[in-house]
């Protein structure tokens, strides 16, 4: 079993002793931990807490239990039910609420489930508060509300809906294009929330012919719920077969998009944000952010637009702080996950899906044609394991220094940025592990790159 602490919330396997999973009881500490800190942070006031869920098989338990512990914190919730991060995210704002906690392991298999915690503003705690709520759980510092004192539950069942009219809502959402479009779209929502809310979302755009895979919410996941090609056959078999334009797939909360080409061929997490960003650049210029570790094809496009691209430290709140910081008008990670302030600060599969539909209407390109515009790089993505006494600090130093003549960014690890291609090295936070992405223009020169790495950092361990 596993139960993981980190800043950004609390995420565990289902089932075990407490402490070694996310037990009820973990998420009672873990819960009350950061319903205290809500109400530490706005003194004086009824705070109001946002919970959503995904349709994962422990989501009705988790909630259960995190609306009761909020509740006899003397917090009010405001219970929206199965939704996806980004609506849950926008909730927040909509209800002027206090903070949010969203229901979801992500990506992680069906025994996973986590608590994702959010601030006033819908988006995810910073470093410093992170830690408050964790320092808050480990001494189970709580304080709970008299009978008379305790919070109250409302119960909004619509924001799905209101969610999809703020994008359809959006200036560079084009219903009238999407729908003389005319087309056909498959989808694969492993099963979870994007089961109910891509269908509506696709048929609000004015789609007709959609072809859905695994979109019952049941939260038995049919695949691997990452959207990794190799995860995602069963989608482009139906690509193959001619039967649709382009295919979306989500993660179990959708905050992640990838996308399918009309001939089975992946178009590359990494490129959502690309083609995403290059069509907001086209029509409204200005500056993009990506984390460290996404692909360079983002600062190409930026590049061809006259704007300005900035690398962030690795993680969604530092692309989030850097996009403020910038100014940017779009950002992301290359895992798929588009951030388009016009809307909201989070990743949102949604705003992806009808931003692409619309630049795919407007230009008449396949989606494989457009795909091939864009600068082609590939990522290779790998990990030293190390015993827990080396120093990973010194290593990254140690490479810092063997490359100084290169440009190298230390505020996240260590990324070397050669003319042609990168290396970023980044220590874990929660074992003793150095991963290596490296990028390149093809797959043997990116493998190529990182097999120089590993053995430079095995040299320095001797």
């Amino acid at each position: 079993m596993a139960l993981i602490k980190s800043i950004s919330g609390i995420r565990g396997t289902i089932g075990g002793q407490v402490g070694d999973g996310l037990s009820p009881l973990d998420i009672v500490k873990f819960t009350a931990a950061y319903g205290t800190w809500a109400i530490r942070r706005h003194a004086g006031k009824r705070v109001k807490v946002v919970v959503g869920r995904d349709a994962r098989i422990s989501g009705e338990m988790v909630d259960r239990i995190v609306v009761g512990t909020l509740m006899g914190l003397g917090i009010d919730v405001v219970e929206i039910g199965l939704a996806t991060t980004p609506t849950t995210e926008i909730a927040v704002t909509n209800e002027n609420a206090h903070g949010g906690i969203i229901l979801t392991a992500s990506h992680n298999p069906k025994q996973w489930n986590a608590l994702k915690l959010l601030n006033e503003k819908g988006e995810f705690l910073n470093d410093e508060d992170g830690k408050l709520v964790l320092s808050i759980a480990d001494k189970e510092d709580f304080h709970f509300a008299d009978v008379d004192d305790l919070g109250q539950v409302t119960h909004v069942t619509d924001y799905n809906e209101r969610h999809i009219q703020e994008v359809l809502d959006l200036k560079l959402v084009d219903v009238e294009a999407i729908k003389k479009a005319n087309f056909s779209v498959a989808i694969d929502a492993v099963n979870s929330v994007g089961g109910v809310v891509l269908p509506q979302l696709l048929k609000a755009l004015g789609v007709k012919n959609v072809i859905e895979l695994y979109c019952e919410p049941n939260g038995h996941f049919p695949h691997n719920p990452e959207p990794l090609p190799e995860h995602l056959t069963a989608i482009a078999d139906v690509m193959k077969s001619g039967k649709a334009d382009v295919g979306f797939v989500v993660d179990p909360d959708v905050d992640r998009l990838a996308m399918v080409c009309e001939d089975g061929s992946m178009f590359g997490e990494e490129y959502t944000l690309v083609a995403v960003a290059d069509y907001v650049l086209a029509n409204t210029p200005g500056n993009t952010v990506s984390n460290m570790s996404s692909t360079r094809a983002l600062a190409d496009v930026t590049n061809a637009h006259k704007g300005e691209y900035t690398a962030s430290a690795v993680g969604e709140v530092n692309v989030v702080t850097e996009m403020k910081a910038k100014n940017a008008i779009i950002g992301g990670e290359g895992n798929g996950g588009i951030i388009y302030p016009e809307s909201h600060y989070g990743r949102d599969a949604l705003v992806g899906i009808a931003l692409f539909l619309t630049q795919l209407a407007k230009n008449g390109k396949k989606v494989s044609e457009l795909r091939a515009e864009y600068p082609s790089y590939f990522i290779s993505k790998n990990k030293i394991q190390l015993t827990p006494e080396i120093d990973v600090d010194a290593i990254l130093v140690a490479m810092k220094e063997k490359y100084k003549n290169e440009r190298v960014n230390d505020i996240d690890g260590v990324k070397i940025d050669f003319a042609e291609e990168w290396v970023h090295l980044r220590k874990s936070n929660t074992e003793p592990i150095i991963r290596i992405y490296s990028e390149s223009k093809d797959e043997a020169k990116a493998n190529a790159l990182a097999e120089k790495i590993i053995s430079e950092i095995k040299e320095i361990i001797k």
